[in-house]
């Protein structure tokens, strides 16, 4: 086995462990049964819970199992956030997410034919053991092991204890019903070994005391760093809001860009923790990076990498294409209807029903221009385009050839800032 406790460290996704030689040498020893959970808390996770895939995939790759939750039971509940209480969703909708977010995960740790000693996934939901569980159950063989205390001092407790909205036992009970995870996963499969985030800590620990007591065994946790923005903005949120992993509410083209976008201290930060990159090719891109920021070396090696990972390599292609073809590298006419679409909404868009608009009305209506006299000395200039061909005549209409699939036109000023225009379809 190799010793992924130091590529763990090296790529920064550590944040706190049990006592580390001691699960240097259970890895050692492995192969070791381990696992994180999921919440489905909406139809889809977000980038922020790529980091958990790294750490699954990382183990994975050294010759360990792994097991992936999604909580049909937990995510009826909801873990306490610091601020206030979570809305309860449908049984219904609960379990509709639990198969989408488990469908979405199974690409991640697919096991190709040609990697040997690869182990597939386990894929259990935690509602088929906490469903049956009777209230007094609850109390009597688990709450018992709990010291109220102890689960006060989680922060996420403090701080609801301390705030007007309080919070509720629905919530505070949540801590039992992930450590009992632990427990039954460690009955069933044999596992030891549980990751999640920094902000988990106290659950995981929870679960690790509650084997001890009531198994008798040694198991241990690991947890990976809180990710921000260098500006202090939450990690995983766009100007258009949180970037998601399924391609119908993030489109693989903005998927693309919110990396490709990323700030040059929030790349260089990022780039060990989402790339799985040899360490020779990381330390390169950061010099790159560093000497020539122009470059945007850790930014497209993220954006590529990560797009490739998440939405398959047809899709990285499109977006690819996309951002070239936009900005007059490449030619529109070769992208799909839906990327091109996609790439147009995500840099702002409006839609025209009726007569069509002249050129410069079209560059005001879409923010290029901040007026029409603006608009029109921007066509003067040479600075303004359509579908990539320089405007020569600001009060042109653009004709029925002009539009591209989808109903689209792209609009350009200078070389940076683009818009599209989309159609209202015909009425039937």
């Amino acid at each position: 086995m190799t010793d992924v406790i130091d590529e763990l460290h090296r790529r920064g996704l550590i944040a706190q462990t049990t006592d580390e030689e001691a699960l240097r040498a259970h890895l050692a020893a492995g192969p070791v049964t381990y696992y994180c959970g999921f919440d489905p808390t909406a139809p889809s996770l977000h980038v922020g819970s790529l980091l958990q895939y790294m750490v699954l995939r990382a183990l994975q790759r050294a010759g360990h199992q792994p097991i992936v939750l999604v909580g049909g039971a937990t995510g009826l509940i909801g873990d306490p956030r610091p601020t206030a209480e979570r809305q309860l969703n449908e049984r219904e909708t609960v379990a509709e997410w639990v198969d989408s977010i488990r469908r979405q995960v199974a690409p991640f740790l697919e096991v190709p034919a040609q990697r040997e000693g690869l182990r597939a996934p386990i894929y259990v939901d935690n509602l088929s053991w906490t469903g049956p569980l009777s209230a007094i159950d609850l109390l009597r063989d688990l709450g018992k092991h709990f010291r109220v205390s102890r689960m006060l001092a989680k922060e996420a407790v403090s701080a609801r204890l301390n705030s007007d909205a309080g919070i509720s036992y629905t919530e505070f009970s949540y801590q039992i019903l992930q450590a009992n995870d632990f427990r039954e996963l460690f009955r069933r499969h044999g596992c030891t070994l549980q990751s999640g985030g920094s902000d988990q800590w106290g659950n995981l620990t929870a679960g690790i005391d509650l084997v001890r007591r009531t198994e008798g065994a040694a198991v241990h946790a690991l947890s990976t760093p809180l990710v921000t923005k260098a500006d202090g903005q939450k990690f995983g949120k766009s100007e258009s809001g949180t970037v998601w992993l399924d391609p119908s509410l993030t489109s693989p083209y903005a998927f693309f860009q919110f990396w490709l976008n990323a700030d040059d201290a929030d790349a260089l930060t990022w780039l060990p923790l989402f790339s799985e990159r040899p360490a020779e090719e990381l330390a390169a891109l950061v010099a790159e990076s560093t000497e020539r920021p122009a470059s945007r070396a850790a930014q497209r090696a993220l954006a590529e990498e990560l797009t490739l990972l998440v939405h398959g390599p047809e899709e990285l292609r499109q977006a690819e294409a996309a951002g070239r073809a936009l900005f007059g590298r490449d030619e529109l006419s070769a992208l799909g209807p839906e990327t091109l679409g996609a790439a147009l909404r995500e840099a702002g868009s409006v839609t025209v029903d009726g007569e069509v608009p002249s050129v410069a009305h079209l560059l005001q209506l879409t923010g290029l221009a901040a007026s029409l006299s603006d608009a029109r000395r921007t066509v003067k200039e040479g600075g303004a385009y359509l579908n990539n061909e320089r405007v020569t005549d600001a009060e042109a209409v653009p004709g029925d050839d002009a539009w591209l699939p989808g109903g689209w036109l792209v609009l350009r000023r200078g070389k940076r800032a683009v818009a599209g225009v989309q159609r209202a379809p015909s009425a039937p």
